[in-house]
Order: structure tokens, then C-alpha cells, then sequence
């Protein structure tokens, strides 16, 4: 069972990231943003999106990098593959990871939101062990941030549409909000 202490998973690698802020209202955690990311594109555990989170990305390692390595972006977690959990925002602060967007007519998400992002692509399918701790994640931050309710869990797709397309088609929303009611059901 995940644990939270001072806006931390207790169960979390803790990878601390530069990349954050304040938020205008730290009360005002409000909207879960579900994305995903590989580096490089397609390709998986190799350490990249950690370093990437961390502005310590190789661009000599992938000529994609040389792209990409100068960005100053960060998510809140990260899963792997296997499961496992990575931490590099405390929850209280603004992990920069949602860009231009907007839900429900309020721009700027990262204000209010706390960023997933899965270790994928939009059409390769999710492993087993990425929705356990993305459903056990999910339910910890809802117990504690109660204004996430299920409404509140968005795709980076639908806070910015036509911009981003993650977490994808591969992602099978149906599976998480039911496995996420079981949860739910099991700890009342």
C-alpha cells in the first residue's frame, strides 16, 4: 500500500527534479494529468526520462536527444514498465508538465494538477504492473487531495487537444476507471 508524507510517496524512488515552481494556490490540487513518455521514442528503461527530468540529458547519446535535451520539463512521477514508481515533484508544488492547456475552461493546468507520466507510447500497450501502481497512485492522491474525483483525471490528450495525443490509444481508460472503482470499493 502507497503511503503520503509532506506531499511525497513514501514508496516512491524520490529523483528530485529542478523543474518546478510554486503553485499561485497550493490548496488548489484539482486535476490528475495522465501522459506518457519513452526515450528514446519507442524505446524503454534506459534512464532517459530521468535525466531528461533531471537537465542532465546526453545529447551525444541520441540524435533525438539534440532535440530535446535543452527543454526544462518535469512530471510529478513517473512509472515504469515494471511498475515501479519515481517521484520528482513534491505534490505541492507545479511539476511543469501539462504546457498550453486548458480543462473545463481554466488554462495553465500545472496551477492545479499533478502530472503521471507512464513510461509508453500512444500505441503500445500498457503493462499490468503500470496500471497497479497507477490505480493505487491514483487512489492515494485522491484520498488526499479530495477535489481530484474521477471526473478530474484527464489525458494530456484532452487538456491539449491537437497539441499532444498521450497517453494515447494504446491506454485503455475503461480498465483503469474499473480498476480504480475495485480499489476504491476494497478500501471503504
Amino acid at each position: 500500500m502507497l503511503t503520503l508524507s509532506e506531499h511525497r510517496v513514501d514508496q516512491a524512488q524520490w529523483c528530485p527534479s529542478p523543474n518546478f515552481n510554486d503553485r499561485p494556490d497550493p490548496a488548489d490540487i484539482s486535476l490528475l494529468v495522465i501522459h506518457n513518455i519513452s526515450l528514446p521514442p519507442g524505446q524503454f528503461g534506459s534512464g532517459h526520462i530521468q535525466a531528461l527530468f533531471q537537465n542532465c540529458l546526453d545529447p551525444a547519446q541520441h540524435p533525438y536527444f539534440e532535440t530535446i535535451h535543452q527543454l526544462t520539463v518535469s512530471a510529478h512521477f513517473l512509472i515504469r514498465r515494471n511498475g515501479s514508481l519515481l517521484q520528482f515533484v513534491s505534490c505541492d508544488k507545479r511539476a511543469w508538465h501539462a504546457g498550453l492547456s486548458a480543462f473545463q475552461g481554466r488554462e495553465n493546468c500545472n496551477d492545479f494538477s499533478i502530472g503521471i507520466e507512464l513510461e509508453g507510447a500512444d500505441t503500445m500497450p500498457y503493462e499490468t504492473a503500470q496500471y497497479v501502481t497507477l490505480v493505487a497512485l491514483t487512489g492515494l492522491l485522491q484520498h488526499h487531495y479530495p477535489a481530484i474525483v474521477d471526473a478530474r483525471i484527464a489525458g494530456h490528450e484532452h487538456i491539449a487537444p491537437g497539441r499532444k495525443t498521450d497517453p494515447g490509444p494504446a491506454f485503455d481508460w475503461l480498465r483503469y476507471r474499473q480498476e480504480l472503482a475495485n480499489f476504491k470499493e476494497k478500501r471503504a
